[in-house]
């Protein structure tokens, strides 16, 4: 049987692409990470990924902050083409997602993000979550579409707030949420395209 084929896109440390390639190794996820690629070359995620010998490459985002510049998101979209990506996975990636990726991987483009959506979109939302007061937030596993963290929900887990948390804490329980839900939502997708 054919393993789903995923390409990973991230900027950070690479946590959430570290428990979505130890699922694949234990086999509790039926997919096989064909590329690993970063707008920030010396990310932890590319390191992560050339330690399992992986392929990982480097794309120069351009002059914007916010997003790639046309040509460099095409470089990304013919490198995901020519790896024989199926699912685009963002695991911390900073940058939105515009036409090139998006038409070439519709509703086949995945994010996680550190809220239960539609609260607190956006950067550091466990920050958000605490100034708001809320007793619970959570992660969210997302459709991408051209807005900031708008597209339709796949999954959610929910975490609670404890009136002791710092954000640091907060942060690090929702990412023990985020490793096994991702990991649960492309298994999903791996029993699908089966």
């Amino acid at each position: 049987m054919e393993k789903l084929k995923i390409g990973i896109l991230g900027s950070g440390k690479g946590s959430n692409f570290r428990a979505i390639a130890d699922a694949i190794a234990a086999g509790a996820v039926d997919a096989e990470t064909r590329i690993v690629i970063s707008d920030v070359e010396s990310a932890g995620i590319l390191t992560l990924a050339r330690e399992r010998h992986l392929r990982a490459e480097y794309v120069a985002p351009g002059k914007f902050k916010t997003k790639f510049e046309p040509e460099a998101e095409q470089r990304v979209v013919s490198l995901l083409k020519e790896a024989g990506v199926e699912l685009v996975v963002l695991a911390g990636w900073m940058r939105m997602i515009k036409a090139p990726l998006l038409e070439a991987f519709p509703r086949r483009i995945i994010n996680i993000h550190p809220s239960l959506l539609p609260q607190f979109p956006g950067l550091e939302a466990w920050k958000q979550a605490l100034a708001a007061g809320v007793n619970e937030t959570g992660c969210t596993v997302h459709y991408v579409d051209a807005g900031m963290d708008t597209g339709e929900v796949i999954a959610q887990s929910r975490v609670p707030v404890f009136p002791s948390d710092t954000a640091e804490q907060l942060h690090a329980r929702i990412q023990v949420a985020e490793h096994e839900l991702y990991a649960e939502v492309i298994g999903e997708f791996a029993r699908k395209a089966e």
